[in-house]
């Protein structure tokens, strides 16, 4: 018998059929003398519903008020769960975030949790109850509703998975593993079998929509068994995120392209190439909670140099305001701004021990006329941003240029 906390996404709890559906492979772990506890997502389109109506009474939404209200997504699938379970002839309880007291710390809109108190949540289990838990929330240490950012129900899955110390946290999508890359965009995309932390780290946080970054983060801290699986399909092993590279690790020398659409590029110009010119630009963009991405300091000229940044597209508006008495406080030249580009990743723990990777993606991008604009390297990936209208062909030429579409 194992205890295994299982999340499902908004597409999987789409419909009042999809969540019997859930509750039917929810029963069938159960069965087999296993332990559940389940952390759903709002039904698909109703966190974007609530959004969308928070901004017709308010053009930027309250923080708090807003936290309050798209947190009721989840509990109203929490609660359709359990009726289901509970029709089954299952025992189930359902909690929110703050009723299981998931504490976070008071960033509206994408808290971080603090701490979990599981011990309700064992009790239940003791009781053979499934637990079902409203993913993407959690309460302040002053009781205000939060929320942990888009995909935060991932994040919530791993969390709960690494407090009650589960066997497995599986992570059931609309897709049944982690591909080589979009197979939207690439048909011939493979899923992979195993995927190491690093490379789903690096995957997750340059843009691959399947799982959040955070949730990796706190898998990989924790030593969460990770999987991830489709609720539209009983058979398959999906794709299993591993802590040690195995031993064919070496034969893949990528494992992955990602891509981001979501990038607003920054160019300060005309900055004092001084120390601490870096702090001076970066420091109130940090202070007004905007996470900065690529960074790139040109060579200086005449004791002036260009300083260029990459944020978030939702945070594009809102840096540039940020930065306006900057420039004052620098005597800067001005700001060139942009949020029409994309950044395109190669991925893999194979670049280790192999030469030629970048020299292969640059020759790759060059004979297709893309222009590179920033680069970003680590040891396991090397990241450009590009003209956003290129995405698709960057990524088909590079998936090809690697051999992704070739059987491991």
């Amino acid at each position: 018998m194992a205890l295994i906390v299982q999340k499902y996404g908004g597409t999987s709890v789409g419909s009042p059929e999809r969540i019997k559906n859930v509750a039917k492979r929810v029963a069938r772990w159960k069965a087999q003398g296993h332990d559940v506890v389940v952390v759903v997502s709002a039904m698909s389109g109703e966190t974007n519903r609530l959004i969308a109506l928070a901004r017709e009474i308010q053009a930027h939404p309250d923080p708090r008020e807003l936290d309050v209200m798209v947190s009721t997504g989840e509990q109203v699938t929490i609660a359709l769960l359990s009726m289901a379970l509970i029709e089954l002839g299952l025992k189930a309880r359902s909690y929110t975030g703050g009723q299981v007291r998931i504490l976070t710390d008071n960033a509206y809109t994408k808290a971080r949790i603090v701490s979990i108190d599981e011990d309700r949540m064992r009790a239940d289990l003791k009781a053979n109850c499934v637990v079902v838990v409203a993913g993407f929330q959690g309460v302040d240490e002053t009781g205000n509703i939060t929320t942990l950012g888009r995909g935060g129900s991932d994040t919530t899955g791993v969390a709960l998975a690494a407090a009650l110390k589960a066997d497995e946290c599986q992570i059931y999508t609309d897709v049944d593993g982690v591909y080589t890359t979009d197979p939207r965009i690439v048909p011939e995309a493979r899923r992979l079998n195993t995927i190491t932390f690093e490379e789903m780290l690096e995957m997750a946080s340059l843009g691959s929509k399947v799982l959040q970054i955070r949730s990796v983060e706190f898998a990989g801290k924790y030593k969460v068994r990770l999987r991830v699986l489709s609720s539209f399909e009983d058979e398959g092993e999906g794709t299993l995120i591993t802590f040690e590279e195995d031993k064919d690790m070496e034969k893949a020398v990528i494992s992955g392209i990602a891509f981001n659409r979501d990038e607003a590029k920054i160019t300060v110009l005309g900055v004092p190439d001084r120390p601490g010119i870096a702090y001076q630009i970066l420091g109130p963009v940090g202070d007004a909670n905007i996470d900065v991405d690529m960074i790139v300091q040109n060579v200086g000229h005449d004791g002036l140099t260009d300083f260029s940044f990459t944020v978030h597209r939702n945070d594009y508006q809102k840096a540039l305001k940020v930065l306006k008495p900057v420039l004052e406080h620098t005597k800067a030249r001005g700001i060139q701004s942009g949020d029409k580009i994309a950044k395109v990743s190669v991925v893999g723990v194979g670049m280790r021990s192999h030469a030629g990777i970048a020299s292969t993606m640059f020759r790759t991008l060059a004979e297709e006329g893309i222009n590179i604009e920033m680069i970003s390297t680590s040891e396991i990936k090397i990241s450009v941003v590009i003209d956003e209208k290129y995405t698709e062909l960057a990524v088909r030429v590079l998936h090809k240029a690697f051999a992704l579409d070739q059987p491991a």
